[in-house]
């Protein structure tokens, strides 16, 4: 006899799954109760990628009026990125800074990270009170500053800058395909696919790659060794622009 899987069964998980819930504005309501605001939330997108800018967001989202469904942004569908994204526009206060190719391989990825969600933070129309940020490290700021190890997942600030930077980055790097044809820049943003990896090799480093990545150095071996053998003394880093800005 067949048994009926209609009704509540239906909406069981699968066996061994695990239900994660989504980030909460919890955190941001217990420091608004003390009389604590503005609150921002600050994450980063970019770290990972051979080629572009990591950028930084800093949001304040406005308590009577937090758009629904806001999580990780690497939980969400791009097309759900965007709609987000254009939402905590229209209802947050937003800033952004971009820490450019030229600022990483000076300073390295982590350090050129922080600098820029400072940066983010500092732009803000109005300077928060408390600052949340995704990771370990606090940020340097003039204010309160709480590190969230997977903030992205647990505080809805962050996950609101979380789909900011993310956004914004995949933007650029699409205008960047179109600066720099060839390398796929539009489908892989960056990062170091199988494609990214084979067209690197092919054509050699464009300006937006960083260059102390290693598959970045290898094909700088490859098409213009006498660069590799001037860094072994010396990075000759070029004055790239850096920007922050309010939404």
């Amino acid at each position: 006899m067949s048994r009926d899987k209609s009704g509540k069964d239906e909406a069981k998980p699968p066996k061994g799954a695990i239900a994660v819930a989504p980030p909460s504005f919890r955190r941001e309501r217990a420091l608004i109760k003390r009389g604590v605001w503005p609150i921002a939330g600050c994450d980063e997108a970019g770290r990972g990628p051979l080629a572009g800018p990591v950028v930084a967001a800093a949001v304040v989202l406005d308590p009577k009026r937090i758009p629904k469904g806001i999580d990780d942004s690497k939980r969400l569908t791009a097309e759900r990125r965007e709609e987000l994204f254009e939402e905590i526009c229209a209802t947050a206060s937003i800033a952004v800074a971009f820490g450019s190719p030229a600022r990483i391989d000076r300073d390295n990825i982590l350090r050129a990270s922080l600098w820029a969600l400072k940066r983010a933070v500092q732009a803000l129309p109005e300077m928060p009170q408390h600052v949340f940020v995704d990771g370990r490290d606090r940020l340097d700021v003039a204010c309160e500053c709480s590190a969230v190890i997977g903030g992205d997942g647990l505080v809805l600030s962050i996950a609101a800058a979380s789909i900011i930077a993310k956004v914004t980055r995949d933007r650029l790097m699409c205008a960047l395909a179109q600066d720099c044809p060839g390398y796929g820049f539009e489908s892989h943003k960056g990062y170091a696919v199988p494609e990214h990896l084979e067209a690197l090799d092919r054509l050699g480093p464009s300006l937006h790659h960083r260059r102390f990545f290693a598959p970045v150095v290898a094909a700088r071996e490859k098409h213009y060794p006498s660069t590799v053998e001037r860094d072994l003394f010396t990075r000759e880093t070029p004055a790239g622009a850096e920007v922050a800005a309010a939404i």
